[in-house]
């Protein structure tokens, strides 16, 4: 009999999976219980994943597909008939997506007195004060390019709104090509809210397309303007360094990023009255094929409208605000350090606050007893109050390390102008170890205590990145235990200097021994089941794509333990086929908040062992990037994760959707009137409501 990871029918293709993390998401657009401007965001979202999705796994498949690369997942599905697959189904997403936007959250918002103005519907006020906006605002950035042997096709940017306009007639100069381009400049907003002395109504608004539409002749003196189409292009925006070969990592990627903007097309998006001849011209320009083209019935870009539920006041139409609780040892203001001593204390955002952690870096910067701050960054923001406090304990004369991640995806300029910016105070910045991304969320303050040095610790599943903290479920934990002190001591000292590993007593590290840990323990629970005692795994994370993982996943299921996965996105592993995982659930939650915090509890003959991690079940976090797995080791807070992290998401009856041993997911049928929403409980139990 073959073993689990040789028979690929038993694993799940990693982008057909992320298209129905990305259908789960727009079901909370769908699901009429989602406030209105909830579920516009949750539409923006949507588009917002999609256009990562195509500039980093659809653009690695056209290049592979270009190399020949024989199949190399353990589903063992060739690059070509994967993008079959993804092409068809990012097809039909995108048509469900703006299907929904046109007939429900459309209607639904102008019903709200929120509207978007199309040119047909322009009052003569209206349309005058558009025009005056125009040529006060849009049109002198504008830079329009006809097509003919002195002026070829311009590099277009990577999803930047364009407009192709067909023109008749000679400019004057005598030429006549027929077609011009139009790019509309990043520095102008693509929503526009109408003054409501103008518009009478307080939300109104209107699309640049819309104002560049209705205007474009004025760019065309004396030229008759046939029709205008939008459209956009999506680039290949993976970045390539060669991190051997580089002297200095900073400059060779500060070089690089301007490619991003200019990498290989992978997909064009066109109004859907674009004719078939401006479609099929673009289409060759960009080197694309039929399946690369997205018609789509509304602006080529939903992601412009992010922007709108935060710029419209009406809290009854969003989520319920909320404000977080503290934990009960944090709620009288005093010295965190102290607090600390007296206890591990968790957090769990975004339910509990992030200010904690705020609060405990400024008093590092400013206590005179802290001799050293160590801290990991991998996105933080460009606006970072805690990377300003850090500039400023650096500036105070403190010892201030940051390993700073430059290979954040998307984040790598606010990186690099955070670096020179730590730099330029005198703190050490280093930037992990070529090859692998330093992903771990480690904060270390050494301070002075009588007659010796005291390690004070935070660890967490998330990013130090104020914003995300509130949108983002995740765990961070405070502690000055000496051993696990010693520990991210030790990984610090790796990261910035040279040696071999070191034996850590609590952490299990990556790339060394956290991917064996992980085996070692879903082996023990196996061998458990094995002896009759009880088995049991619960695994909460983001992604579970690592072969050997599902491998060993599959065996424990077959010796008898019961195994519990709470997967938000990508998942390879079946559940539930008979002699292999009948033993193996496997659910996602969706919801208001996404969930982020990776969760990992073994039962171990009643030891009811629980780690937090910042890594997830894949091949890059065991291999190729530094991330930290650390227990929880005091039992009352191992029973709140539990009872917060893990059983209410095995409850939810909301917001969970479970798979079927095909691989398809469904919604979890709530039991009438008893249905409970993992997230909504733990608002109600650790944070505070606001009534609208």
């Amino acid at each position: 009999m073959n073993k689990p990871r040789e028979v690929p029918e038993l694993y799940l293709n990693r982008e057909l999976g992320q298209l129905a993390f990305n259908r789960r998401v727009l079901a909370q657009a769908e699901n009429p219980a989602t406030p209105l401007l909830e579920r516009l965001r949750f539409l923006c979202i949507v588009s917002s994943n999609l256009d990562e999705f195509f500039e980093i796994r659809v653009s690695g498949l056209k290049a592979e597909i270009e190399a020949g690369s024989p199949a190399v997942g353990p589903d063992h599905m060739r690059a070509d008939q994967v993008f079959r697959q993804v092409a068809h189904g990012a097809h039909e997403l995108v048509a469900l997506q703006y299907r929904l936007f046109n007939e429900e959250i459309l209607p639904g918002l102008v019903k709200e007195g929120v509207r978007f103005l199309r040119r047909c519907d322009f009052t003569p006020a209206q349309a005058e004060w558009i025009k005056a906006y125009f040529l006060r605002e849009v049109m002198p950035v504008l830079t329009p390019i006809g097509l003919d042997p002195a002026h070829p096709f311009p590099r277009v940017l990577n999803k930047s709104l364009n407009f192709a306009v067909e023109l008749e007639g000679k400019d004057a100069f005598g030429r006549n090509s027929g077609i011009a381009i139009v790019q509309a400049p990043r520095v102008l907003p693509r929503v526009i809210r109408l003054p409501k002395e103008i518009s009478g109504a307080e939300y109104d608004f209107v699309f640049l397309s819309s104002i560049l539409h209705e205007h474009v002749a004025e760019l065309f003196a004396g030229m008759k303007v046939e029709d205008c189409h939008q459209f956009r292009v999506t680039r290949n925006s993976d970045l390539f360094v060669d991190e051997e070969e580089v002297k200095d990592l900073r400059s060779a990627l500060r070089g690089e990023l301007p490619h991003r903007h200019f990498g290989d097309e992978v997909r064009l998006e066109v109004a859907d009255n674009c004719p078939p001849q401006i479609s099929d011209f673009l289409l060759a320009q960009f080197s694309l094929g039929e399946d690369d083209l997205y018609r789509v019935d509304g602006p080529v870009n939903l992601v412009r409208l992010m922007s709108v539920p935060d710029g419209v006041n009406r809290p009854e139409l969003k989520f319920p605000a909320f404000r977080p609780g503290l934990p009960a040892r944090l709620e009288q203001p005093g010295n965190l350090f102290d607090a600390i001593r007296d206890g591990d204390i968790l957090l769990h955002h975004p339910f509990q606050p992030f200010r904690p952690v705020i609060a405990f870096l400024e008093q590092a910067a400013r206590d005179p007893a802290v001799v050293a701050i160590k801290m990991t960054v991998y996105r933080t923001g460009a606006e970072s109050e805690l990377m300003e406090i850090l500039i400023g304990a650096a500036r105070s004369g403190k010892e201030v390390t940051v390993v700073l991640e430059l290979f954040a995806r998307f984040d790598e300029e606010a990186n690099i102008n955070w670096a020179q910016r730590l730099e330029e105070v005198g703190a050490h910045v280093v930037y992990g170890v070529v090859g692998h991304k330093t992903h771990a969320k480690m904060l270390m303050v050494v301070r002075r205590e009588e007659d010796r040095l005291r390690r004070y610790v935070h660890l967490s599943t998330g990013n130090y990145h104020p914003r995300t903290t509130e949108l983002y479920t995740d765990f961070g934990l405070f502690t000055c235990n000496e051993e696990i002190g010693a520990d991210v001591s030790d990984v610090f000292i790796q990261l910035t200097g040279l040696g071999r590993a070191i034996r850590l007593k609590h952490l299990w590290q990556a790339p060394f021994t956290l991917h064996r840990q992980i085996l070692r323990a879903i082996q023990n629970e196996t061998q458990h089941a094995r002896d009759g005692k009880q088995g049991r795994i619960i695994a909460k994370m983001n992604a579970l794509l690592e072969p050997q993982t599902i491998a060993a996943l599959y065996e424990a299921s077959k010796a008898g333990v019961e195994i519990d996965l709470i997967v938000r996105g990508v998942c390879a592993l079946k559940p539930g086929i008979p002699g292999v995982s009948e033993n193996i659930r496997v659910r996602s939650i969706v919801g208001r908040f996404l969930e982020h915090s990776r969760i990992f509890h073994f039962h171990n003959d009643g030891a009811e062992d629980v780690y937090l991690s910042s890594a997830d079940w894949m091949d890059r976090n065991f291999f190729r990037r530094v991330e930290i797995c650390f227990p929880v080791l005091d039992p009352r807070l191992k029973k709140r994760v539990l009872h917060e992290g893990l059983r209410p998401y095995l409850e939810d009856g909301c917001q969970a959707w479970e798979m079927d041993q095909d691989g398809r997911y469904h919604p979890k049928s709530p039991h009438s009137g008893t249905a409970v929403s993992a997230q909504e409980a733990l608002l109600e139990i650790l944070a505070f409501r606001r009534s609208p």
